[in-house]
């Protein structure tokens, strides 16, 4: 008998993400944050490839920097929002990952924003590989939900021709449990 697994949202996230990510692939973490998803990313990457990893908090990409260790080689740490990502890649990337709502250094005030995520995610589709995938992870506990109903509201008016759009969650999880948003490029 085969045995499911159900996966909490960021292994769930992990496992899209290697499906379709190949060594010497470039791709994107639009919020390095503590660096654990960039480090996961330059190892599924290989040394021929390249991880864009973005943060506006300097404690973050220094975070960051401290994890990845000797794969620093393989990601450019960009002190820059994720909506200037199209300043920074000029090349197809295979995937793109988001942690949006989850403040590591709560004491800055500093979390992602609704209209700068929905500019960073319709920039890096224009950048996608047809079959690629960008990964949301949502906490939406930190502001209510506004983040959150506005990234809904505007992934669900994208055209299903061209990226499909799915949420995955876990329903029996309190205290606003997190989460994932996955967006496949079909053309």
């Amino acid at each position: 008998m085969t045995q499911i697994t159900v996966h909490r949202i960021l292994p769930m996230a992990k496992r899209f993400l290697a499906k379709v990510v190949a060594s010497g692939d470039a791709v994107i973490d639009a919020t390095a944050g503590n660096g654990n998803e960039t480090r996961y990313l330059a190892e599924l990457v290989g040394d021929a490839g390249c991880v864009y990893a973005f943060d506006v908090q300097q404690e973050a990409l220094a975070a960051t920097a401290q994890k990845l260790g000797p794969l620093q080689s393989r990601v450019k740490l960009i002190h820059d929002g994720h909506e200037n990502v199209l300043q920074y890649v000029k090349h197809p990337i295979a995937a793109a990952t988001f942690n949006l709502g989850y403040l590591p250094y709560t004491d800055t005030g500093i979390t992602t924003k609704a209209q700068t995520t929905i500019q960073a995610i319709n920039a890096i589709l224009q950048s996608l590989k047809c079959g690629g995938i960008i990964t949301v992870s949502v906490y939406e506990g930190h502001d209510g939900g506004a983040e959150s109903s506005a990234l809904l509201a505007a992934l669900s008016q994208l055209e299903q021709s061209v990226v499909h759009v799915a949420r995955y969650e876990l329903i029996n999880q309190r205290n606003n449990a997190p989460y994932l948003l996955l967006l496949e490029k079909l053309k």
